[in-house]
C-alpha cells in the first residue's frame, strides 16, 4: 500500500474512534456527575525505506477524562449530594464490583441500604455498606466530610470519598461509573480535601454547544479523509487499466 493509502486510513480511524468518544460525550450531556472524555491523537513516523520519505502517520494514543467540575445544582432532596473537589464516591455494584464515580442521586432500598440510582450500594469510609434507618430518610444530616446523622445527633456512617490518582488509566463501565485496573479497592485512599454538599447535584462537564460544534468539526475532517482515500483507490484503479490496455 502506498503512503498516501497508509496517511488517510490511518486519520479516518482515528477520527471515527474521535467522532464515537464526542457522540458520547453529547449523549451525556445532562447526565448527572459524568466527566467528559478527550482522544489524544499522536504522530508516528514509518521511516522511509531504501532512501524513501518518511510517513508521518495519526496513531490513536488512548482517552482520557476531563476532571473538571461540574456546574452545583439545588435539589433540597436530603439524599441527593453533591461533590466539591476531585474526590469520587465509591459504590459495590449489583455486579458485586468496586467502582466509583460522581453521581449523588442516593436512595434507600427495602432493606435501608443507602444506593445509588443504579441500585449500587454507596460505600462508607472504610469500604463497607451504609444502612439507615427507614424512618429517617428524610431527616438525615450529612456533613461536609460525608457524616451521616441522625435527627438526634447520633452517627450513623461516613460515606466514603476517595482520590483517584491514576484515574486515567480507569476503564469506565456505564452509569458514570470507573473500575480500577487491579484490585480497585486498594487503589483508592481517602481524600480529605473534597466537601460533600447535601441537597444538591453535580451536572456533567459536557458544553453541549461546544461538542456539537467540535462533532461537525470531526465529521468535515472524516469526510475529507475518506475522499482522499477513495481518490487514491481511483487514480490507482485508473493506472491499472491503462496498463491492461498497453499489454
Amino acid at each position: 500500500m502506498d503512503s498516501a493509502s497508509h496517511i488517510s486510513l490511518s486519520t479516518v480511524s482515528a477520527l471515527r474512534r474521535d467522532l464515537d468518544v464526542t457522540a458520547n460525550n453529547i449523549a451525556n450531556a445532562d447526565t448527572v456527575g459524568f466527566k467528559r472524555e478527550r482522544v489524544a491523537f499522536e504522530s508516528y513516523v514509518n521511516e522511509g525505506a531504501s532512501g524513501g520519505e518518511d510517513v508521518h502517520l495519526v496513531v490513536d494514543g488512548g482517552s482520557y477524562v476531563d476532571e473538571t467540575q461540574g456546574r452545583l445544582q439545588a435539589t433540597g432532596n436530603p439524599l441527593d449530594v453533591a461533590l466539591q473537589g476531585s474526590g469520587w464516591l465509591s459504590f459495590d455494584t449489583v455486579d458485586g464490583e468496586r467502582a466509583f464515580g460522581r453521581d449523588g442521586r442516593l436512595s434507600l432500598d427495602a432493606e435501608g441500604m443507602l444506593i445509588n440510582s443504579e441500585g449500587a450500594q454507596v460505600l462508607d469510609i472504610g469500604g463497607g455498606a451504609i444502612n439507615v434507618p427507614p424512618e429517617f430518610a428524610n431527616s438525615l444530616s450529612i456533613a461536609k466530610d460525608g457524616t451521616v446523622t441522625s435527627p438526634t445527633g447520633a452517627v450513623i456512617a461516613r460515606i466514603g470519598v476517595f482520590q483517584l490518582d491514576d484515574l486515567q488509566s480507569y476503564e469506565r463501565i456505564g452509569a458514570g461509573l470507573f473500575r480500577a485496573p487491579g484490585d480497585g479497592a486498594a487503589a483508592a485512599i481517602a481524600d480529605p480535601n473534597t466537601s460533600i454538599i447535601q441537597g444538591a447535584l453535580e451536572g456533567s462537564n459536557v458544553q453541549a454547544i461546544t461538542e456539537v460544534t467540535r462533532l461537525m468539526e470531526i465529521q468535515k475532517a472524516y469526510d475529507r479523509a475518506q475522499r482522499i482515500s477513495q481518490n487514491v483507490d481511483d487514480l490507482r484503479r485508473d493506472a491499472l487499466n491503462r496498463l491492461s490496455r498497453k499489454a
